[in-house]
């Protein structure tokens, strides 16, 4: 079964009305990314993946933050809904930030909504991971076996503090909740070095490699690290739709010794690419397979 562990809500239920398009041009380098998107959009860029799973990010300004046009009260709701839609193929992550009034009730009401994992992003939420109402919602997570996917490393949006997402912060994380499950996105990129040796000593912590086959160079570096270091088995397939799909993802791993040719640089072995398309995503975070 391949898992797509990164992706995006939808924006749109519908076709999106070009007075309502937004545009990013400075996100890759190979063409312009489109963060408003309709649902079939979303299956389109899934379309290689068995299931995925799908999330907003709770943040006060989406639009300044993430592009993506949702009030705050309405994240988690628009992720359940479109869940609800297809949930054979996608599983919800709800998103709160933790030192907003009420974010274990809207946890809990996020659960009956049947969103069974958490994103969070401190960076773009403007919370500190390593501060007390973020230790408590932790502590919640683990008590109710909710996986945290983590924004790790590097942000294109100026006003998103790196010091939220260095990765070494999750090993301070990991140390006090050692049975709660832990995606680290990006593998922390570009520090994932410092992503690998975390995953390294966590059974529970794992890292994904969405977006970072947009470039080669720090995929290379990102999975040579992993090999060397033993904790190729920790990581995951992720797209980071709409910053691109399911197949990027994959093409980008099946070819990411491509530029070795004529060198003697170390391959990436043809096992360990295998194993992170095909890797036992939800068995790793908890999760059932949806029907």
């Amino acid at each position: 079964m391949i898992v797509d562990v990164h992706a995006h809500t939808p924006t749109h239920r519908d076709a999106v009305p070009d007075d309502e398009r937004q545009v990013y041009t400075n996100w890759r380098n190979d063409r312009p990314v489109v963060t408003t998107n309709s649902w079939a959009d979303y299956d389109e860029a899934m379309s290689a993946a068995d299931v995925s799973i799908v999330f907003n990010i709770a943040v006060d300004d989406p639009l300044a933050a993430t592009g993506v046009p949702y009030p705050p009260e309405r994240c988690n709701d628009a992720t359940a809904e479109f869940v609800q839609d297809n949930p054979s193929k996608r599983i919800g992550f709800m998103s709160v930030n933790p030192t907003r009034p009420g974010a274990l009730e809207e946890a809990d009401r996020c659960r009956d909504l049947g969103l069974v994992g958490v994103k969070l992003g401190p960076n773009y939420q403007n919370f500190d991971p390593l501060g007390e109402p973020a230790l408590a919602f932790y502590a919640y997570c683990q008590q109710h076996a909710l996986p945290i996917l983590f924004h790790s490393g590097a942000s294109p949006i100026r006003e998103a503090p790196l010091r939220y997402t260095y990765p070494l912060v999750t090993d301070e994380i990991a140390l006090r909740f050692p049975e709660l499950r832990i995606v680290m996105a990006h593998m922390g990129h570009p520090w994932s070095r410092e992503t690998v040796v975390t995953i390294r000593k966590h059974p529970h912590v794992y890292a994904d490699v969405s977006s970072i086959y947009l470039r080669p160079w720090v995929l290379y570096q990102s999975l040579i690290n992993a090999v060397e270091w033993g904790a190729a088995d920790k990581l995951l397939l992720g797209s980071d739709f709409p910053i691109a799909n399911t197949a990027e993802a994959i093409t980008g791993l099946d070819t990411v010794n491509d530029m070795l040719q004529g060198t003697k640089l170390p391959r990436v072995p043809d096992e360990v690419i295998e194993n992170i398309i095909n890797a036992d995503a939800l068995g790793a975070l908890g999760l059932k397979a949806p029907r």
